[in-house]
């Protein structure tokens, strides 16, 4: 499932063809995703400007002048496609791929959004485990989907007070307890791995044991690992591309994740990485330098 890197990928790759503009035409080719669209789906978005866009968590939001949010998740494989209109194959600093007929007629493209830009972008999920909706833009904190949601790991609110006393007393594997959306959004099991390596932390301590020195060096991993993955364009491992079709870069740079048997990438270290099983899903670490 793509992690934050890739969904604020997404984002700065649709911004261009979405913030400012306005919605031309917008058709669904099914009745649901993950969940059914709300009613009226695509009239309630035809005619609408995007005021701005901007992600919370693995979400990304439109705010419409109508007063309601767009609400885009990308679930396991889904992809929000550009196409550039017309004679124009460059907006912004993305080069797109021009619209043609056979554009949004694919067997699982299954909603196409054509904006003023103009531009039109497609949303392609052969699970259908993503999500659309629309959500009261003044609502947004105590929708469903965003209530408890802890901090964005790159705002200020996360910091070394917070990590602390969030972690204080945890009687969880520190990689679980920063898996948990409601300690901080985002991060899921590629750059928590990654994060978790560069800070030198088991993943198997336990996060209540993580003493006050290494909080700060926990805190400046996660940014780090952060930034570099966003300015990789993200990690395509499966299904995941970014808006102009092309994929993202950072798998190349993993120092842990999926590198089981592989020697240890921190100078010095002579270890191996291993594999283990957390939570039923895979993490990969180093033994001899992650105490």
């Amino acid at each position: 499932m793509p992690e934050l890197p890739e969904v604020e990928t997404v984002r700065m790759g649709l911004r261009p063809v979405l913030e400012g503009h306005r919605f031309t035409k917008v058709v669904t080719r099914r009745g649901d995703l993950r969940v059914p669209f709300p009613r009226d789906f695509a009239k309630r978005l035809t005619g609408r400007k995007v005021v701005r866009l901007h992600r919370r968590a693995k979400y990304i939001l439109a705010d419409l002048d109508s007063g309601e949010t767009l609400v885009i998740h990308l679930g396991m494989s889904g992809r929000m496609s550009v196409y550039a209109e017309g004679r124009a194959r460059k907006i912004g600093v993305y080069v797109h791929d021009v619209a043609d007929a056979e554009v949004g007629n694919g067997k699982h493209d299954h909603v196409v959004m054509e904006t003023d830009a103009p531009a039109t972008i497609v949303f392609t999920d052969h699970r259908r485990f993503g999500l659309m909706t629309l959500v009261a833009t003044g609502a947004l904190d105590q929708d469903k989907l965003f209530k408890g949601l802890g901090p964005e790991p790159l705002s200020d609110a996360f910091d070394v007070k917070y990590l602390k006393a969030a972690l204080e007393g945890k009687r969880t594997p520190i990689k679980s307890a920063l898996l948990d959306q409601r300690v901080v959004v985002g991060l899921g099991n590629i750059y928590v791995s990654e994060a978790l390596w560069r800070a030198g932390i088991s993943p198997k301590r336990l996060a209540g044991s993580i003493s006050g020195p290494r909080i700060a060096p926990l805190l400046r991993a996660i940014h780090a690992v952060l930034h570099d993955a966003i300015a990789a364009g993200g990690s395509s491992l499966r299904d995941y591309a970014q808006a102009d079709g092309n994929l993202g870069e950072f798998q190349h740079r993993f120092a842990v994740y999926d590198r089981a048997g592989s020697p240890c990438k921190k100078k010095g270290c002579k270890g191996t990485i291993k594999r283990i099983v957390q939570a039923g899903r895979s993490t990969f670490y180093c033994p001899t330098c992650q105490k």
